[in-house]
């Protein structure tokens, strides 16, 4: 197992005034070769300090450039995500409602239908409770379901 110093000597390209054009250049090059595709979570930045030797500052002033790039884009409770397709990268709220929306465009949920309960959706889609009220949210908004006080939600007309 190399000690700390032998990895540091290892990493000489990294030595100087300005490492963060060198990490950004070093992440890119990943991503360009596959090694991290579209939709992957990158490492976080103490993995990445350990990784490259350096302040955290210096990670992320490197994971700014590429940002800036639009290579990786910050999504809320994930990290930092290689960019990729549009619409690839969603909040697992959105997925719930595309999964929702699907069933009732197809027919599986007839308009009157009761829509499964909250506690059914959080079991069945492993989420919070506030995941789920977001996903329905969106639904009601659209106009595909409506919540009717006291009875539940229901497939609109």
């Amino acid at each position: 197992m190399p000690t700390a110093a032998e990895t540091m000597a290892e990493r000489r390209w990294l030595t100087g005034g300005r490492a963060y054009p060198q990490i950004a250049s070093r992440i890119r090059d990943q991503i360009h070769t596959g090694q991290f595709p579209p939709g992957t979570v990158l490492p976080s930045e103490a993995e990445l300090c350990r990784t490259f030797g350096v302040a955290r500052n210096t990670v992320r002033r490197g994971l700014a450039l590429l940002e800036k790039e639009g290579l990786v884009v910050t999504v809320p409770s994930k990290g930092r995500v290689v960019a990729g397709q549009a619409g690839t990268i969603s909040y697992r709220y959105q997925g719930i409602a595309a999964t929702l929306r699907e069933q009732i465009q197809s027919g599986d949920l007839v308009p009157g239908a009761a829509l499964p309960s909250e506690a059914a959706l959080r079991r069945r889609f492993a989420t919070s409770r506030n995941t789920v009220r977001q996903a329905l949210a969106i639904l009601e908004h659209e106009g595909l379901i409506v919540a009717e006080h006291g009875r539940g939600r229901f497939v609109c007309d």
